[in-house]
């Protein structure tokens, strides 16, 4: 191995390693053998509990990588991806099974999920690369995830990854890539053909300070030095590698100058280097039991057109951020230049090019046709809520295709229900309601109905009464107060004309005749005697105002009597229909068997199922129920098939309304 021949051959007194930390780990053994001081580049995805004691001469001068797979998930949980695809190298060492336990072990927190692991073998390993990745990246258009976050990877890997990408469709709208530092640290050396390729992916490069005096003293050399080796390569800027191979190479040499002296002893010299404190180009460089104490900030970036710009930052401490000490700051709205062009979040999902058709499940036997109607012989689906479900998916194959197939389903609606959630159905579309116990296991749209539990009761008409109907428009109390003041209109009239007015004079009966036939007429305005005495004249201004407002009054309301014919519920009062044991009746598929008894309090036995709308007025009509208890919109439907027969009595008991069930975390 390499690493011995430098110690044994060179006696070298400290060795910095660049690979992988798998790489690092076996560096860390000889090192260890030899007590030789090793500096890893690398960092494990979780920190082993033994590492200061299997390799007591490990020092890692790289950020924890647990901080980055955390920023990884901050970034899905923000644009609300609920699945995605995981790519890495499969490198000889063992993988990243650690990074993909960690991540998927974050994604659970935010209610997301790691729908398929593309494992990548190394380039080296490939007769046909180009082949090969293409037939690897094919099989992820039978995935339903279009968010793909590469993990680790070599430079050389990601080049034919990406371009592959393109050609198959996988870079295109609606799709997410999200790059970790691995690749994204290493944009500015790739190709900008092939930068292009995944435009408008997400990045994360460790940040570092390029203010300060120091960086901008090593940025002038290091462009000289390689413009001077590289005079082809477009790109000279110094990438967080360099930074960190000069602060390894920084850390070694202020150790050695610590110690002056010429018999250096590897144990000096390693606790001299963990014992180091000082501003490096990538940031504090001290440690703390062999590992690098740096709070990791991350730049978050976005690639456009053959470059990238900077969003803004992450930290676990304060999250996104446009600048480096904000807080908690929407960086990405009106920022981020996502793939196609679109001016919105990518969905993030697809339907698989295999895509199967989602099975609707649809109650085949419904109380109200209206709602929901299934004919046997030819399949056919109709009703309210299908016609709803069918406008509904024409609008979103708008966007993507959706395609599906109605399964009828004969059972009882919580059985349709457990259906969805056993995966036998997709999702469940009718008129089914929701409820609180139902929320628990499945996801519903919102109500399209009205919601509520109504009571239908059987009506009886006041036709028995029409003789009588005239007498209506007032109560007996007006007609006695109205008849009081006719003849007290009538006698004062009388009293005041009869000595003057030779119409009122003659006998006593021909008299109060007179006053009455007046006082009747003037109530039709047919009056034709004369009146003389200027007092009679103003009782009568009175008494023809009150003529007026009394005509009025009763002709309207004797007018809507006639019109509208009256109709009183046999039932009014719940109690009463429980006092009597009385039977009422439901649509026996619901739920509102259980509400009856359990919310209402009625008895078993005075529950009453009832198959069809038709049903419910024969049960009626032959006295087997005295009341029914409808969801409101099919109580709207039944009182106005059967108006004058039936009526709804309110008010109604708060219901969920009617939706459409699909399976939880829908993608």
């Amino acid at each position: 191995m390499a690493a011995n021949e430098l110690i044994e051959a060179n006696e070298v007194q400290a060795i910095m390693t660049m690979g992988t930390w798998q790489e690092a780990a076996l560096v860390a053994e000889v090192g260890n053998k030899a007590q030789t001081p090793v500096l890893s580049f690398a960092s494990p995805a979780v920190m082993p509990p033994s590492r200061s004691r299997n390799w007591p001469f490990l020092l890692q001068i790289a950020t924890n990588e647990t901080e980055q797979i955390k920023c990884v998930a901050d970034i899905i949980s923000w644009f609300k991806w609920r699945k995605i695809i995981a790519i890495y190298a499969d490198e000889a060492y063992g993988g990243d099974y650690k990074v993909l336990s960690l991540l998927t072990e974050s994604l659970q927190q935010f209610g997301s999920e790691i729908e398929y692991i593309l494992a990548l073998p190394p380039l080296s390993h490939l007769i046909d690369p180009k082949e090969a990745l293409r037939d690897e990246l094919t099989k992820l258009r039978e995935k339903q995830s279009r968010v793909f976050v590469v993990l680790h990877s070599s430079l050389s890997l990601a080049t034919h990854l990406f371009s592959e990408a393109k050609d198959v469709g996988l870079t295109g709208r609606d799709t997410v890539w999200i790059l970790t530092e691995s690749v994204a640290s290493l944009l500015d050396t790739i190709n900008s053909s092939v930068i292009s390729s995944i435009e408008g992916a997400i990045g994360i490069k460790t940040y570092y300070p390029e203010e300060n005096k120091t960086y901008q003293d090593f940025f002038m050399q290091f462009r000289r030095i390689f413009r001077s080796n590289y005079p082809d390569e477009d790109n000279s800027e110094p990438g967080i590698h360099a930074l960190r191979a000069y602060d390894g190479m920084t850390t070694i040499t202020n150790a050695l100058e610590k110690l002056q002296t010429n018999n250096i002893t590897s144990k000096a010299l390693f606790d001299t280097i963990l014992s180091s404190n000082f501003s490096g180009l990538s940031g504090e460089i001290p440690f703390k039991k062999g590992v690098l104490l740096q709070n990791s900030t991350f730049t978050i970036i976005n690639v456009v057109g053959k470059r990238y710009k900077e969003l803004g930052y992450w930290s676990r401490e304060l999250g996104f951020s446009k600048e480096r000490n904000d807080k908690g700051t929407n960086i990405y709205d009106d920022m981020v230049n996502w793939p196609g062009d679109i001016r919105r979040v990518p969905k993030g999902w697809a339907m698989p090019t295999d895509a199967k058709r989602m099975r609707i499940g649809s109650p085949g036997r419904t109380s109200f046709e209206k709602f929901v109607k299934v004919t046997d012989d030819s399949k056919t689906y109709s009703g309210f809520c299908i016609n709803l479900f069918v406008e509904m998916h024409k609008i979103l194959e708008q966007s993507y295709p959706l395609p599906y197939e109605f399964v009828q389903y004969n059972g009882t609606y919580n059985d349709l229900i457990e259906h969805v959630i056993n995966k036998t159905f997709d999702a469940v579309v009718g008129d089914i309601t929701i409820l609180a116990s139902r929320s628990k296991y499945v996801e519903f749209t919102q109500p399209f109905t009205e919601s509520g539990l109504s009571m239908v009761v059987p009506v009886k008409s006041e036709d028995s009464q029409k003789a009588w109907m005239f007498m209506k428009p007032f109560t007996l109390e007006m007609w006695i107060v109205t008849g009081a003041v006719f003849v007290y209109t009538m006698l004062v009239v009388w009293f005041l004309e009869h000595h003057s007015n030779p119409e009122f004079r003659g006998p006593f009966k021909n008299q109060l005749g007179t006053a009455l036939w007046f006082t009747y007429s003037s109530l039709f305005f047919a009056h034709k005697e004369k009146i003389q005495s200027n007092l009679a004249r103003m009782v009568l201004v009175v008494w023809f105002f009150v003529v007026y407002i009394l005509t009025s009054s009763y002709t309207a309301s004797l007018t809507s009597t006639l019109t509208f014919q009256k109709l009183q519920p046999d039932v009014t009062d719940i109690d009463w229909l429980k006092r009597s044991n009385s039977i009422v009746g439901y649509d026996g598929n619901s739920f509102v068997n259980d509400y009856l008894i359990n919310v209402l309090q009625f008895k078993e036995d005075n529950i009453r199922p009832v198959a069809t709308e038709h049903d419910y007025d024969w049960q009626f009509k032959n006295g087997r129920i005295k009341a029914a208890f409808f969801e409101l919109p099919y109580a709207k439907v039944f009182t106005n098939k059967y108006c004058t027969q039936y009526t709804a009595i309110y008010p109604t008991f708060t219901l969920g309304g009617l939706g459409f069930y699909f399976r939880k975390a829908p993608p």
